[in-house]
């Protein structure tokens, strides 16, 4: 299974371009009509609200706080991982929410240093989230030097409902071609690092060539730039009477991506929720994603191991 077309993975930068486009617009069709948060269908043809929560960073003591909050705002998508320690945290707050367990989506990622331990890995989160099954299960890096990620997907792909999509985090084109030579289901996720300053069209565009959704992490730019001193994005605020990071929002929203942004809170939760009553117009995008300057704020995905 291959990304490669007649160039390097499209052919031309004018086909490129056009079928990036077109891979776009794809997944904004995919968004349901319904109201309050929109969903994307995946490849597989399960669902994920494209509109999320993220706990990276999240204290583990403040964790069930935090969640519950997020989820009395009225979030439905909560993504966390092992790596952060906060699992048992997320899993008290969705306990004690009362909210029906199809109502959720939730999800958790596979460490580096687990690739060749699956199984015993996916147990240890669904103990610690108290759950009997995750909606997403990701790689969480590809970790090359280490070079199982082949071989961490295959265990994926063996959890069967238990996970109910797979995917991964932070692949490069590189890691894609690889993994999607052998593997037997293609990830439904690839979520990596992207706001206005990172954008990683390569990766963007291997992802959207294979059939995989983009999820961004970071999307706000981690706090490494002032949004409201960007000139597109305040302009952009100013016109729709919006905050610099909702007009953010907005922009992954309209791209296609999954977004879910962090915040300790319960007022920028509930700013970063309020993003639907407004839309940005085409030279608004155009203007934001003008802002591309390869500001990379988290690891590379080569150096991470």
């Amino acid at each position: 299974m291959s990304v490669v077309g007649t160039g390097q993975f499209f052919g031309s930068p004018e086909e490129e371009r056009d079928k990036l486009m077109q891979s776009l617009m794809d997944q904004k069709n995919k968004l349901s009509k319904s109201e309050g948060i929109p969903f994307v269908t995946l490849n597989d043809g399960k669902t994920i609200p494209q509109l999320g929560f993220g706990v990276f960073k999240v204290d583990p003591d403040e964790a069930e706080r935090v969640v519950t909050e997020a989820l009395e705002v009225g979030y439905r998508h909560i993504d966390t991982a092992a790596i952060y320690g906060n699992e048992e945290g997320v899993g008290r707050a969705i306990a004690k929410s009362g909210i029906p367990r199809e109502e959720l989506f939730i999800t958790t990622k596979l460490w580096n240093d687990r690739h060749l331990d699956v199984e015993a890995a996916f147990e240890e989160s669904l103990q610690k989230l108290g759950l009997d099954y995750v909606d997403l299960y990701l790689v969480h890096w590809p970790a090359p030097k280490n070079d199982n990620y082949v071989a961490a997907w295959k265990g994926l792909e063996k959890l069967g409902d238990r996970a109910r999509s797979i995917g991964v985090c932070n692949f490069l084109p590189e890691h894609l071609e690889k993994l999607l030579a052998e593997a037997t289901t293609v990830p439904a996720i690839n979520q990596i690092e992207l706001h206005p300053a990172l954008q990683q069209r390569d990766a963007v565009e291997a992802s959207l060539a294979a059939g995989i959704t983009v999820e961004s992490w970071g999307p706000l730019g981690q706090g490494r730039f002032d949004l409201g001193a960007e000139e597109p994005i305040a302009a952009a605020a100013k016109n729709h009477g919006k905050t610099p990071a909702q007009v953010v929002i907005r922009w992954h929203l309209q791209n296609g991506f999954v977004v879910f942004p962090k915040t300790v809170t319960k007022s920028r939760m509930v700013e970063n929720i309020d993003v639907f009553d407004f839309e940005l117009s085409d030279e608004e995008m155009a203007a934001i994603t003008a802002l591309e300057r390869n500001d990379r704020g988290g690891s590379h995905p080569n150096d991470l191991n």
